[in-house]
């Protein structure tokens, strides 16, 4: 597929992005309490290598020098997200000024060099006391969010006017609570339900809380969407395409966007649940009015009916294309299909891909990472929003998942998605062939839409 620059909008948005816990570090400093995720590294077998949080990229300390990273870079806009335990110990009580105070001077100094903060209010770091309350299965944790909400926006909605409210439910939902792969650690389908059901009603909440104290906000949410595709077309999978699709799409683009759940998948998940966690009201709280839909992609799944007598799952197939580092099939039609498919099917909302990267094994040769097939990746699924935006799909923007190598969640530091390389002894930044890439990009654009750009000695021109 060809990058069409011209297919995007003058205005188009321009992103890097990175989450709280897997570049700050410093997770006992300045009052900052544990998350689920410093509990469920501390647990021997959950993280590949016994690799935790801790230190990071170092960022908490080094974020000065990151800053001048993305201004070099040239970015309009960097998507980072609040450590709820650093801002609100134990999540419960008031803002830990301390926390509050190191996301003024970043959000300062992003404004400063010329960088819009979008801020994502939950990227999985949960406080681990709201875990030992019950966790996201339980209502309150929706409620103790929004109170979060109101704290964040307080202290900063007087100059982030970008917000997002939840990342990935499905991964906090199912991953953590479900398979168990990511933290908490659990493993209980009527969990992992309930707990997608108050992700998203504390999504509507905190919608609530940023309207009333950040009347000018731009607000929305961020969900990571896959194409479903039978392994064959002989018919015989089709039901299990919508079982999965259901489960991982419609379950949470359908209450977010329509304010109804999927009648299909209750009926699919009711030898799990009753679903009794749906009060009166929910439906209508979830389902606010939104100003954008984040969408993070990464691959397409392909899946098969099982054989009897469990025909009525899945099973997912790999393909014969190229593979991330991950082992992830790599295909950039799939963005395209997930951008018209939302264009086509639910309320017309301006689209962000709020991530889009993949992890490759890259080796640093002196001062340089050639990364070619990072550069491929992001080409061919940038291509894919522009094919997108020529059919009808109003995208306004682009982060690329990731400013830097960082802690990968289960896969520990092994697995590297960012444009810059990491040194994790040293913690030295080395920008890789695919970040000049992505600068050179940047201003291509901005040269065709008569927008100013930065030019490679860093200082932001026009």
């Amino acid at each position: 597929m060809t990058l069409d620059l011209a297919a995007l909008r003058h205005d188009f948005t321009w992103g890097v992005a990175t989450s709280s816990y897997q570049i700050e570090g410093a997770v006992d400093v300045d009052g900052r309490t544990p998350s689920i995720w410093d509990a469920f590294c501390a647990t021997p077998g959950r993280v590949r290598d016994g690799d935790t949080g801790e230190p990071g990229c170092d960022h908490y300390r080094r974020w000065e020098d990151d800053v001048e990273l993305m201004t070099g870079l040239g970015v309009d806009a960097y998507r980072l997200s609040l450590s709820w335990p650093r801002l609100q110990p134990g999540g419960k009580g008031p803002a830990n000024q301390l926390g509050v105070d190191f996301y003024d001077r970043l959000v300062d100094r992003l404004l400063e060099r010329g960088i819009t903060p979008w801020i994502t209010l939950y990227h999985w770091d949960l406080p681990l006391e709201l875990e030992q309350g019950g966790g996201w299965p339980v209502r309150e944790t929706a409620e103790r969010f929004a109170d979060m909400t109101t704290l964040a926006a307080e202290a900063l909605g007087d100059r982030v006017k970008h917000w997002i409210t939840l990342n990935e439910p499905w991964c906090s939902a199912f991953l953590g609570y479900g398979s168990g792969v990511h933290a908490p650690g659990r493993t209980d389908p009527a969990d992992a339900l309930a707990a997608s059901h108050h992700l998203m009603l504390g999504h509507g909440m905190a919608v609530d809380r940023l309207r009333a104290a950040v009347p000018d906000a731009q607000v929305g949410v961020t969900v990571n969407l896959y194409p479903v595709s039978p392994v064959d077309d002989s018919g015989r999978h089709d039901d299990a395409v919508r079982r999965v699709d259901g489960l991982m799409n419609r379950w949470f683009l359908d209450p977010m966007l329509r304010g109804s759940y999927p009648a299909d998948v209750l009926e699919d998940v009711r030898s799990v649940t009753d679903a009794s966690f749906v009060q009166d009201g929910d439906l209508e709280t979830m389902s606010p009015a939104l100003d954008f839909l984040g969408v993070n992609y990464y691959t397409r799944h392909v899946v098969g009916s099982t054989p009897w007598p469990s025909a009525s799952f899945a099973q997912f197939h790999s393909r014969d294309v190229p593979k991330t580092a991950l082992g992830w099939d790599v295909d950039p039609a799939g963005l395209t299909e997930v951008l018209e498919r939302l264009h086509r099917e639910y309320p017309r909302l301006p689209l962000y891909i709020t991530e889009n990267g993949a992890a490759f094994d890259d080796v640093l040769e002196g001062d340089a990472v050639h990364d070619e097939r990072r550069v491929a990746f992001l080409r061919d699924h940038l291509g894919a929003v522009t094919d997108a935006c020529r059919t009808g799909a109003d995208v306004r923007g682009y982060f690329a998942w990731s400013l830097m190598d960082n802690f990968e969640w289960a896969e520990g530091y092994a697995s590297r998605f960012g444009i810059v390389h990491v040194d994790y002894d040293t913690q030295e930044r080395t920008l890789k062939d695919s970040a000049h890439w992505y600068k050179d990009l940047m201003n291509a654009h901005r040269g065709q839409a008569g927008r100013s750009g930065v030019p490679h000695d860093g200082s932001r021109a026009g």
